[in-house]
This record gives structure tokens, sequence and C-alpha cells, in this order.
């Protein structure tokens, strides 16, 4: 009786000295010396994952169901590089599981392994809308879960203040990259794929009008409109174009290449300005439109300036504006 095969692994070649992937009889060289054991270890899970084939039918396991949202959909929309890391997380968790397994008490103890709530409210959307694609395009048939979101949190009110901007400024000044990234965040309030994928090509530095959205591009439900440059950030933006000199495409760039997210680096300068945690990249936007309307812009332009409904900015920011509820309380 033939013995039953382990599965493809990593095997070092001591002839060849490079890791090589055995699968029963085959053998697929890698390329990989001995220091280069994480590469091998890259291109066993790709040949692994290029073998298995979903199974289709009404009980899917969910890392099929995860898989084939992210290659038939999410790789054709703009922003799907960041749906994937949140992908990511569904995946360590549901992956093993079947569309069957989710139920009120597995959602909880999601939920509760996140210990986050707007990260898992969002996540979940993500996994209705895989189970939706899959039931869409590959199992009509298949009954599909009900899956209750955990409710909307609180929005952040948290803003910083000129002095704090100040300090962080300050310890930035030996991190160009982040610098550049802090200054049109300030600016401009635009979210921070706006700012990493900004190009020079977006901003025209005579009529003081910055696109945040490439000409051509594909719209998406997040509002991006173009914003007009204040005169501050205009002269940082024509003195960064001197010193790039053509070297990127990119205003925002290291060595040459666009930023994806100024993590470490953030949170390096934040720690030495002596800055709490809750100062993330996106802070800036809040800052920007609680600054606006503490100067008294109307609700109106400020929410052109952003991209962001005038609703949401009356909710969430509103109490900031000088008048109020000022007639209101004044009453008798």
């Amino acid at each position: 009786m033939p013995r039953r095969s382990s599965g493809p692994k990593l095997w070092w070649d001591r002839k060849r000295e490079t890791w090589t992937i055995i699968d029963g009889r085959a053998r697929h060289r890698t390329g990989c010396g001995a220091a280069d054991i994480k590469q091998a270890e890259r291109a066993l899970r790709d040949y692994i994952e290029s073998k298995h084939k979903p199974a289709e039918g009404p009980n899917p396991l969910l890392a099929d169901v995860l898989a084939a949202y992210a290659e038939e959909h999410i790789a054709h929309v703009v922003s799907g590089k960041h749906i994937l890391y949140d992908i990511g997380h569904l995946n360590r968790w549901w992956g093993t599981k079947r569309t069957t397994d989710i139920n009120a008490t597995s959602i909880r103890a999601y939920i509760a392994s996140r210990n986050a709530g707007a990260s898992s409210r969002r996540e979940l959307a993500f996994l209705n809308a895989a189970i939706s694609h899959w039931k869409a395009n590959h199992a009509p048939m298949m009954p599909t879960p009900k899956i209750k979101l955990p409710p909307k949190p609180q929005p952040r009110q948290d803003f910083m203040t000129r002095s704090e901007a100040a300090r962080f400024l300050w310890k930035a000044r030996h991190t160009p990259h982040l610098a550049r990234f802090f200054l049109i965040g300030w600016y401009t309030g635009s979210r921070r794929s706006v700012i990493t994928g900004l190009k020079w090509s977006m901003v025209n530095l005579e009529t003081g009008i910055m696109q945040r959205k490439e000409r051509g591009a594909v719209r998406t439900k997040k509002r991006s409109p173009p914003v007009r440059l204040g005169d501050r950030l205009l002269g940082h933006l024509r003195r960064w174009k001197r010193i790039d000199a053509g070297a990127s495409e990119y205003v925002v760039q290291f060595n040459g290449l666009p930023i994806q997210r100024p993590v470490s680096s953030w949170d390096r300068v934040r720690r030495k300005a002596g800055l709490p945690v809750y100062v993330v990249p996106h802070i800036l936007r809040h800052s920007r439109a609680t600054h606006m309307l503490k100067a008294g812009v109307p609700l109106w332009e400020v929410s052109n300036a952003l991209g962001m409904s005038v609703k949401v900015l009356a909710e969430v920011y509103g109490h900031h504006a000088p008048d109020w509820q000022k007639d209101a309380a004044n009453v008798r």
C-alpha cells in the first residue's frame, strides 16, 4: 500500500546548496540559498496556494471564500491593498472554519479576540461582503449566514493643538518624508492614502490647486475633491520641488519611492515629542476640521475642503464652531 504523501515541504539540497520544494516525487527548485530561508518559505507558500483549488459548494471553507473575494473583487478596487490587511485578520481567525460555523457565539468570540470595536465591525462587514460574493459567483443556492455587526463606536474627537503640531514637526526635522506627510495632512486634512499617493503632476503651484485623485482614476465612495492650498503649504511645496529636482514623481517620497504607511517613523517621532498614543496619522484630518471650524469657516466650505459631508461634519465637529447652539443656549 503506497505511503500517504505528507504534502509539499522544503528540503535542503546539499549538492546544489539551494532550498528545494519536494512534492511527492516532484522537485521544484526555489533558487534560494542557505541565508534565504524566508524567501524559500514564501516560495513554498506560493506553491501550496497555486495548487489549492477552492471546492465549489454550499458550505465552503471561509479561507476559500476570502481568497476568492480578494482575487476576484479586491484586486480590482482602488483601495484593495488596505482591505487586504483586514482580510488577513479575518483569515487567521475564520480561515479553517466553514460558513455553517458562523453564528452569534463565534461572532462574539471574534469580536472579543480583536478587542477593537471599530476594527471588528469593519472586518466583519468585509466577511459579509465576501460571503455575498461567493454566493453570487460560486454557489447561488448557498444559505447565507447572518452576521450581526457590532454597534458603531462613538466618533473620535481628538485633535492636535498648534503647539503639539510644532513639537511634532521639530522632532521630525531630520525625517523629511514624515515632515512632508505631516504638513500636507495638517494644511489640507487629506486622508493618508491621498498624501502617500500624491504626485507632482497633481499639484498646480501656479493656481494653488491640489488634486486628490489622478485624472481618470476610478471613483470610490470616499469623496476626494480638489483642495485650494494656503500660502504656507504652497511655500513648502515650491521648496520641496526645488530640492527634489525631478528625482521622483511623488511629493512624499523616500529615496525616490513613495511611502506606504509612516508607522515606525511616526511612532518614533510621536514618542520623542511626548505626545499621547492617540496621535496617529488620521488625527491630522480631525485637527484640520476642528481648527477650521474654530476659526469660523462655514460648514459648507469646510465640507468642500475636506471631502466630508456636511451631516458628518456637523455631527462630529460641529460643537467646535464658535456659534454652535449659541441662539438656543440664550433663549430664556
